[in-house]
């Protein structure tokens, strides 16, 4: 009930009066009142006016799960939405859940993480109210080679996302971290699980600093949040809901091919690293480049000095600018 009168309120053009909330719901004025101040003890801001009825005054940012489900617009992918206050990360959330059957789509989303983590076990900071922290399962039939490149269609999703919300000119930074003016703002986690050589489970885990009010000294001069860059508020709910929508396209078109062909071009427009100098932290063999972009297997191409062109990993080696972050 909770769910529907939250959704009579959005919907409404002004004031909705307790009588249609009963009408509607079939029940009694003393159990829409006592919606009414669950979802107030929750953080929505509900204006009470005698004779008139309730109206939804803020547009607060909360998030759970009936905000997450309402502003989903994609076909499978985030249909089964579980919320937890606090967790440890999200991708073991999803772990455990695909461990006991959840089906393809399955998503968790959470208000705190305790021990996010990053590539290479890094932590990630996600305090409350200030970021989404988010992990989703995919069942995939192809070869457990492609399940890499899933990296890389998450971080377009984003992209594309943020960029829609903000107006902002992000990019990525190969292979998947977003960054705005320089600065990362997200990043993403794929983990895979095998069984007999096949695929068992790919649980895609992403991170982004949304409302995030300051940064910590040790890391202003890479990373920051989209407060930061605009000084506004966003639904995190809406970004969660655009994202999903966009990977699942993406997804649909990288299973024909099981390599980014149909997406490359779009890639490759969204690289901050095009046409920059790059050094290739490689521990054995360390050099620089020019970043020309990726090839249809997700690998970073990088011309050298002689003119040859070398192709770069992301799972051996990581990718700075010569003068900066990027």
């Amino acid at each position: 009930m909770k769910d529907k009168i939250l959704k009579f309120l959005k919907e409404a053009d002004g004031y909705i009066s307790g009588q249609e909330l009963c009408e509607r719901l079939g029940v009694s004025r003393t159990a829409v009142w006592k919606v009414i101040r669950q979802l107030e003890s929750e953080g929505y801001q509900i204006e009470a006016v005698r004779n008139r009825g309730y109206r939804l005054t803020d547009n607060a940012d909360i998030l759970n799960e009936a905000e997450i489900r309402a502003a989903m617009k994609s076909q499978w992918l985030g249909q089964h939405v579980t919320f937890l206050e606090e967790t440890d990360s999200t991708n073991n959330v999803v772990r455990r859940m695909a461990e006991q059957g959840a089906p393809e789509g399955t998503l968790a989303v959470a208000e705190i993480q305790t021990a996010g983590k990053g590539r290479r076990g890094r932590s990630w900071s996600s305090p409350k109210g200030s970021g989404i922290w988010h992990s989703f399962l995919l069942r995939p039939e192809f070869a457990p080679e492609h399940a890499s490149m899933l990296t890389l269609l998450a971080a377009m999703a984003v992209q594309k996302s943020v960029k829609d919300v903000t107006g902002l000119d992000c990019k990525i930074k190969w292979p998947n971290d977003i960054v705005v003016n320089g600065k990362k703002i997200c990043g993403i986690l794929t983990e895979m699980g095998l069984e007999n050589g096949k695929i068992r489970e790919v649980i895609i885990g992403i991170g982004i600093n949304v409302n995030l009010e300051e940064i910590q000294d040790d890391l202003k001069d890479k990373a920051t949040s989209l407060y930061l860059e605009t000084g506004k508020k966003y639904d995190r709910n809406r970004v969660i809901g655009l994202i999903m929508e966009k990977f699942e396209k993406n997804y649909e078109k990288f299973v024909k091919t099981c390599d980014l062909s149909l997406m490359l071009d779009d890639y490759n427009a969204m690289l901050a690293n095009r046409s920059q100098p790059v050094r290739i932290l490689d521990k054995l063999n360390p050099y620089e480049g020019i970043a020309i972009g990726i090839d249809r297997e997700g690998e970073l191409l990088v011309k050298v000095a002689d003119g040859a062109i070398r192709k770069v990993c992301s799972g051996e080696v990581s990718v700075r600018g010569l003068y900066s972050y990027v």
